[in-house]
């Protein structure tokens, strides 16, 4: 189904401002994707936040109000010389896991999790890929699978 065109209703794309030179190079491909997808603007919201901890509750937000097809988040987590890295990318992780299960709603999982700004910026648009749009299409892909499956027959 990938690169299918999906107009999926609206969806919502909760993005951290922490690293935001990555970030928003992640949020320019979510959106070129969207937009490939068929999905109008006015059907595109972006929430920001200050980093990827608080995306989970961004991304709740959008689910609790039962209106979006779709959710994708976006972020960057750079290792550093603590294990402050494992904790917020884990339980960055987990908490957006729980809530596509929870809610039944695809969130997309955006959120570099790279040792480096290099290879963060290499996966933001560079030469390791896309990963806003990669991000910002598994999830569409899901939604339109969501959306066939739960058409009576």
């Amino acid at each position: 189904m990938t690169g299918a065109a999906l107009a999926p209703g609206r969806v919502g794309i909760a993005v951290a401002r922490w690293n935001e030179a990555i970030t928003r190079r992640l949020l320019a491909g979510a959106e070129r994707c969207c937009t490939e997808r068929g999905v109008a603007a006015a059907d595109l919201e972006i929430v920001w936040t200050s980093g990827a901890w608080e995306l989970p509750v961004i991304a709740r937000s959008f689910l609790a109000r039962g209106d979006f097809a779709a959710v994708v988040a976006l972020g960057a987590v750079v290792r550093g010389e603590t294990p402050h890295f494992d904790y917020i990318a884990g339980e960055t992780a987990r908490g957006l896991m729980t809530l596509q299960v929870e809610y039944g709603v695809p969130v997309g999982f955006g959120v570099l999790t790279c040792d480096t700004m290099e290879q963060a910026l290499a996966r933001a648009g560079g030469a390791a890929g896309d990963k806003g749009h990669e991000a910002a299409a598994a999830t569409l892909d899901a939604a339109a699978a969501l959306a066939r499956h739960a058409r009576p027959r």
